[in-house]
């Protein structure tokens, strides 16, 4: 098995790394506030270590586990140190009210971070179409992802299947924004009846049972 990296400590890092932890992957939690990244490391068990915020990640394949707003921020912290990384980033941009995004065709999230990373570093997005529960529980699930080149789409993809986790290859960076509104169907769905336990599918809409 693999080390991971992950940015974050709130649910969504926690969900990703208690996955990987149980499926025997070392998970290294980072935070700016360690005392946050500790218990987060502590709530996912495991083999588990908590890094220091802006040091080179131990992982090849690091998650971006922040909100959109302060993802541009936390990559430029990081600078060089992702040179050679699969970069993976969890953030939804929506608009105050939850039914838009604030990003445009060409502009996602994931295409503003791979423009601020080293060349040789690819930047995907994942996660962004499942609830956190959802993902942290169901095995089997598919998981939508799109952004970097062929070889590091591949590379996240073996990291997926080895958590009991369906990838479902959407494409390159080009595809992220439909991502960014795939999100908005998602959050449209749980408001208006499929509740709040329920996923985008290659086959549509997953509710767990």
């Amino acid at each position: 098995m693999s080390t991971i990296t992950i940015i974050g400590a709130g649910n969504m890092a926690t969900a990703i790394g208690g996955r990987a932890a149980r499926a025997g992957h070392t998970v290294e939690v980072v935070a700016r506030d360690r005392a946050k990244a500790e218990a987060a490391a502590e709530q996912i068990g495991g083999d588990v270590t908590v890094g220091t915020y802006a040091e080179p990640p131990r992982g090849d394949l690091v998650f971006l586990a922040v909100l959109h707003a302060g993802a541009a921020e936390v990559v430029r912290a990081y600078g060089d140190a992702l040179a050679g990384k699969v970069v993976v980033e969890t953030t939804n941009p929506f608009d105050a009210d939850g039914t838009g995004v604030v990003t445009t065709p060409g502009h996602s999230v994931t295409q503003a971070l791979a423009e601020a990373v080293p060349e040789d570093t690819q930047v995907l997005k994942a996660f962004n179409t499942v609830f956190r529960d959802v993902l942290a529980e169901t095995p089997g699930l598919d998981v939508l992802f799109a952004g970097g080149d062929e070889e590091g789409r591949a590379r996240f993809a073996e990291f997926l299947r080895s958590v009991d986790l369906r990838p479902r290859d959407a494409g390159g960076l080009e595809a992220t924004h439909a991502l960014e509104w795939a999100a908005i169907v998602l959050m449209g769905l749980a408001r208006h009846g499929a509740g709040w336990d329920v996923a985008l599918s290659a086959g549509g809409a997953r509710v767990r049972s």
